[in-house]
């Protein structure tokens, strides 16, 4: 089986982007499961119900998310409702939401699984103990294994992917918007990328407008943010998995 993962999804520009080649993609590279990081998705910033049901209307079979996930309050109850969306797994158990999902094609059960690097960010519980716990909960509940991995520090990412290297087919990055050359499989066959990079305006940093983001940096006051428009691309990267065992990584760009 092939399972693609798409970076953080920029706006609703590049929502609209994987609704008109997102399933073409997927007919032409055989794809078999698609987990898309939704946490940018909506209109100014955050995640919403719309943008959460567009992509997964365009083909995703699950939606991860990061530190933007609560930042509209429209989604809590679409994050209570729909297991195909999630939440980083070690925010309190009294947030909305649930940090995994397990997608069932009949032949094969996925366990997509999200967490949030501690690392600059939310001091929220240990990302190793969260995914540790869920993997004893769910044991004999899937067959293959995905990880998101919303991270600032590439060292952390690094270090949960080889922790888990062995017993997870699929750990990848998220957050940076930036897609790493480091696709590779680990010693004891984990399939890993650093960072997905993004869906979003190649005009751009990061997705916003390039001159925000200068102004930003040489004045060192805030600004807000506005998405740049034009010219879209995804990268992301390609899992394959033959009898449970990771056995290519791909990155991709398109």
């Amino acid at each position: 089986m092939k399972i693609l993962a798409i970076g953080d999804v920029v706006g609703q520009e590049s929502v609209a982007y994987l609704s008109e080649r997102l399933r073409r993609f997927k007919r032409e590279n055989g794809i078999d499961v698609t987990v898309i990081n939704g946490e940018n998705s909506a209109k100014n910033n955050g995640i919403d119900p719309l943008s959460a049901q567009a992509l997964l209307d365009a083909g995703a079979d699950v939606i991860t998310t990061g530190n933007h996930v609560y930042r509209i309050n429209a989604v809590y109850d679409m994050l209570d409702a729909c297991d195909l969306v999630i939440r980083p797994a070690n925010y309190p158990k009294s947030c909305p939401g649930k940090g995994f999902a397990v997608v069932d094609l009949g032949h094969i059960r996925v366990l997509v699984i999200n967490v949030l690097g501690v690392v600059t960010l939310e001091p929220l519980d240990c990302p190793f103990d969260t995914v540790d716990r869920i993997l004893k909960d769910m044991e004999g509940e899937y067959d293959v294994s995905v990880l998101d991995v919303h991270a600032e520090a590439t060292s952390e990412k690094a270090a949960i992917a080889r922790y888990f290297d062995g017993r997870i087919n699929a750990v990848f990055g998220t957050h940076t918007h930036v897609q790493t050359a480091d696709a590779r499989i680990l010693p004891k066959g984990t399939g890993f990328i650093t960072d997905l990079g993004m869906c979003g305006p190649t005009n751009s940093i990061l997705g916003v407008k390039s001159e925000i983001i200068i102004d930003r940096l040489r004045s060192h006051m805030p600004k807000r943010f506005e998405y740049a428009v034009g010219e879209i691309e995804a990268t992301g990267a390609i899992f394959t998995v033959e009898n449970g065992k990771t056995t290519a990584v791909t990155a991709v760009r398109f």
